[in-house]
Order: C-alpha cells, then structure tokens, then sequence
C-alpha cells in the first residue's frame, strides 16, 4: 500500500477522534460554558448531522475540483475549526465549529475514499478502504481514551488542541503526495444509485447501526449485566476496538476477492454473535469474548460493505464516497437512538437484541437482493 494511505489514515484517526471524543468531554465543557450537560450534548447531534448532510453535499460541490484541493481544503478547515473551539469562550462558537468540522470531515472522507482506491491496483479496493478505517477502529481503542486523559489532566480545550496537531502532518503529506490532477473519473451527469450500489448502503448503514448501537451503551451492559466494576469498562471497550481493528484489517483483503458468500457466512455469525451476547450477558467470561469478537464481526462485515459499494460506484467515485460515508453516519446515528429506546423496553439488554435485529434485517435484504449480487462481481 501506498504510504500516502497510511498519513490520510492519519487524518481519518484524527477526525475520528474528534467525533467520539465529546462522550468523555461534555460534562467540563458543560460547566466551562455554563450551559446543562442535556445543552452539551448537541455538539455531539449536531456533528453527527453535519456528517450526515456534508458528505454527499461536499462530495457534489468538490466533484469537478482536483481530488488535493478538495482534501486540503476540508483538512484545513477541520484542523483550523478545532483550533478556533479550543480558544472559544462562546459556546455558540463551539457550537457552529463542530457543525464545520462535521462538514469538512464528512467531505474529506468521502473524497479520501475515492482517492485511496485510485492509488492502488483496481482490485486492491478493499485494502485501500480497510488502511482509511483502520483509523476509525484506532481511535477507539487510543484517540478517545486519550482525549478523555487529556481533558482530565489539562481540561477540555486540550483535546482539541491534539487533535489539531494531529491533522498537521496529514495536511502537509496530502500537499507533498497526492496528485495536484484528479486520479479517476469525477464526473457525476451521468451517476445515478443503480439498485446494486443503494443496497450495498442500506446494508452498511443497518450493520454500522448494529454497531454503535451496543458499542454506545457497552458500558452499562458491563456494569449493570455484568456486574464487573467500572474499571473494566475501559478494558471492555479496548478489546472492541481491538477487535474492530483486526476485523477491518483482513476484511480488506478479502472484500477484493468478491466472495459474496463469506460475507453472508460472517453476517450470519454476527447475527449469532449478537444473539449470545444478549443471552450471556451476565456472565464474565462470554461477555469478555464477545465483545472483542463482536467489535472484529462488525467492522470486517461493515467495512466490506463499503469496500463493495466502491467497486459498484466506480463511475463516480467521490459522490460514491460521499454516500457511503453518509450512509455509515446514518446508522452511527440512528443506532444510539434505537439502543436507548430499547433500554427503556427491556433494560441495559436491549441495545444487543436491537444489534441483533439490525443485522438479521440486513441478512434479510442480503438475501432479498441474491440474485444481483452473484450476477455482478465486485468490479
């Protein structure tokens, strides 16, 4: 792989962070501002539609500049935001930063996407895609625990601080290696979401949702379900993000040989996984396992998801990106949302039963849509 991939990974790493790191800072920048912690959590909505709306929007806007521009610009504007809220006393201010953020993140993952996947071999798209989300899966298991150090030990401005620092070598490398012309077709007059691309998204959008559904709320499964001490609740949430790592590692590898049907197969174990999860929850030792199985299932499934939709949406590649990060933020947001419904029904179980609904919808879509699947390979 490109050593390029590695430092826009960077980038990704970073803006993941910034996105997941609010959960452990909300409370001091509550009190900081003088606004309810209720009033805090906006910032965490309000990136989370940002992200939503800017991918394909940015993606739409940028689509006839060179890819470098568009990735400059939207880096620039994410590191330059997170410096202007780290200094902000208002939190209006802090406020529109992270609708910004969002927005420029949104479109410079989108655009990265496109343009990792034009800097390898057409049959290396998996492993281009799995390099930009390994550095989600890498801020959650070191950015966010890092940020909350960070905000404990020098308050909250300082997260944002690193996070700004961190997008700097990333900026500089896109300036020094990525190709000042656009590398692939930009072109979106003729690009429309034929059946096989739209599928692809609403099975990444219902996996991601699985997802961060139980992931949002693992703390109080382990707390409450388990009965372990709030101690473990970092190591639980590491060995996810672990887990996550290694699935979004040899999941790229394995998305570029367009073996549907071990995508299925590990679908169905998800699904299993998410089920036994639910059902063992109170004992140590499975819940231990599964939420780093867990957490590799989710990530490997969802991960080559969006390694498909790329190789369906080569025509347009950056709107391609831009709608399948969308589609990710939809589930990342929708999943939260049904998660703390479902405790409200069925107690701190519920978010699992919900994950394992969200999957067993997809496999069922999966399954609906079979027949395009086997007769389109994945380029």
């Amino acid at each position: 792989m490109p050593f390029v991939l590695y430092l826009l990974g960077l980038a990704v790493f970073a803006q993941a962070t910034s996105e997941f790191m609010l959960s452990g800072l909300g409370p001091d920048i509550a009190q900081d501002l003088g606004v309810s912690i209720p009033t805090a959590g906006w910032l965490t909505s309000a990136f989370a539609l940002g992200m939503i709306v800017g991918a394909p929007a940015i993606a739409v806007l940028g689509a006839r500049w060179p890819r470098r521009r568009t990735l400059l610009v939207t880096l620039t504007v994410f590191l330059a935001v997170h410096v202007v809220g780290a200094l902000t006393a208002s939190f209006v201010v802090l406020l529109i930063t992270r609708i910004l953020a969002a927005l420029a993140n949104a479109g410079f993952l989108a655009v990265a996407l496109a343009t990792a996947t034009s800097l390898v071999r057409a049959d290396a798209k998996g492993r281009a895609t799995s390099v930009l989300l390994g550095g989600t899966t890498l801020a959650c298991i070191v950015g966010v625990p890092a940020g909350a150090l960070l905000g404990s030990s020098f308050g909250w401005r300082s997260a944002f601080w690193a996070v700004a620092i961190i997008s700097l070598p990333a900026l500089i490398a896109i300036l020094r290696s990525v190709p000042a012309r656009g590398t692939g077709p930009t072109s979106i007059g003729r690009f429309r979401v034929g059946r096989r691309l739209g599928v692809l998204l609403l099975l990444g959008a219902l996996v991601n949702g699985a997802t961060f559904c139980s992931f949002t709320y693992l703390a109080p499964v382990v707390t409450e379900v388990t009965r372990l001490g709030v101690g473990w609740v970092p190591l639980m949430l590491a060995l996810f993000g672990l887990g996550s790592f290694a699935g979004v590692t040899v999941a790229g590898r394995y998305a570029d040989r367009g073996n549907h049907l071990l995508v299925l197969v590990a679908g169905g174990i998800l699904l299993l996984g998410w089920c036994a999860f639910a059902l063992t929850a109170a004992h140590v030792v499975p819940t231990v396992v599964l939420a780093f199985l867990q957490g590799g299932l989710s990530f490997a499934v969802g991960s080559t998801l969006i390694a498909y939709a790329l190789y369906a949406g080569v025509e347009s590649p950056v709107l391609t990106g831009g709608l399948a990060t969308a589609a990710l933020n939809v589930g990342a947001a929708a999943g939260p949302v049904l998660g703390g419904l479902a405790i409200g029904a069925a107690g701190f179980r519920g978010p699992l039963w919900v994950s394992a609904a969200l999957v067993g919808t997809a496999l069922c879509v999966a399954a609906g849509s079979v027949r395009l699947v086997h007769r389109e390979g994945p380029g």
